[in-house]
């Protein structure tokens, strides 16, 4: 707004457009009627354009006050936020901002926008450029049973798979973590996981075939048995059959524990509250997950991706050498397709 205390030749420089969104567009006749009744040689020029909404999320700074101020999310900078502050924090870079912002576009119309649209432009910026390792988030045991006991021997893997980012080495042993997603004792079809009777690759490992498990007083699966092909080690060209199934581990005897926070939407839809949507209880999960040791040497806000599991982000709040918390910022699959 034009300062009236101070001449307008003190502030002819710094005026060169009026950028607005569509609220503004009532006020438009005092805007030009200012404009008309000020001495200016060159008049400013307003441009109007629509909001930016993204589809069930919380943008209006009333409600984010609310939020922030009930300690209903975790400051401005909650990662569930679509602060600045929050996607940063997200893990969100600025060059997926702006190749967000390219897509969308500028319009005079109001539409939501579809977050997937968002997640596919991090995805397209992180791929190419983060280390790819191993973290279990929903561990069981597995146990090797024809694997010397006391024995552990180094393997190679790559840090991505454009190979352009060297390789490092990772223990294995009798004892592993698996995701639990990784057993089924009975399978659907197209099942080409853990299961009786059937054979997998470990990645970067052996061929292991699944004998049985091992359950709880509950009938949960604690932990899964099986056996091992020793031909059948990466980088030995084994061609005699073939698996239809890899998954990743990592060695239970040198795991490190790692926190993770996953994400999903902050908000979701509510007829019978006053402005449509209500708080997704579910929107925060936590969980306490094993990760090879190489990711104990992350700092804040280096990006990753978890092999099979998404990408992430050490926390720039919390995480230190003795809290080891990650962000996921998205996960790996996508439904959106964009327009060519």
């Amino acid at each position: 707004m034009y300062d009236f205390a101070h001449p307008v030749e003190d502030a002819i420089e710094g005026i060169t457009h009026s950028i607005c969104t569509m609220e503004f567009e009532d006020h438009r006749p005092l805007y030009d009627w200012v404009v008309d009744n000020v001495r200016l040689d060159t008049k400013p020029r307003q441009i109007e354009f629509a909001k930016l909404n993204i589809a069930d999320a919380i943008l209006g700074k009333r409600y984010l006050r609310n939020l922030v101020e009930t300690n209903q999310v975790d400051g401005w900078d909650d990662p569930r936020l679509y602060t600045l502050e929050g996607i940063r924090r997200r893990g969100y870079t600025p060059a997926s901002i702006r190749n967000f912002c390219n897509m969308v576009g500028v319009s005079k119309a109001n539409s939501l926008v579809d977050p997937a649209q968002l997640e596919y432009c991090i995805r397209e910026d992180l791929q190419p450029i983060s280390p790819v390792y191993m973290a279990v988030l929903d561990p069981i045991k597995l146990v090797i049973t024809n694997y010397p006991e006391g024995v552990t021997e180094e393997l190679e893997l790559e840090n991505h798979p454009n190979g352009e980012m060297g390789s490092r080495k990772v223990t294995f042993s009798r004892e592993l973590y698996i995701e639990a997603s990784d057993f089924e004792e009975n399978p659907p079809k197209k099942y080409f996981r853990l299961t009786p009777g059937k054979e997998v690759r470990l990645k970067g490992a052996y061929f292991v075939t699944c004998t049985d498990c091992v359950k709880d007083e509950n009938g949960k699966v604690i932990q899964v048995n099986a056996t091992y092909d020793p031909a059948t080690k990466s980088g030995l060209n084994f061609t005699e059959r073939k698996v239809k199934g890899t998954i990743h581990w990592v060695n239970a005897a040198d795991a490190v524990k790692i926190k993770v926070n996953l994400y999903e939407n902050l908000v979701v839809p509510d007829e019978a509250s006053d402005n449509g949507y209500s708080l997704n209880p579910d929107s925060l999960k936590q969980v306490v997950a094993y990760a090879e040791p190489a990711l104990a040497k992350a700092e804040r806000d280096d990006k990753f991706q978890f092999m099979r599991n998404g990408y992430f982000v050490a926390d720039r709040k919390y995480f230190t050498k003795d809290n080891l918390e990650f962000n996921r910022i998205v996960s790996l699959k996508s439904s959106f397709k964009p327009n060519k």
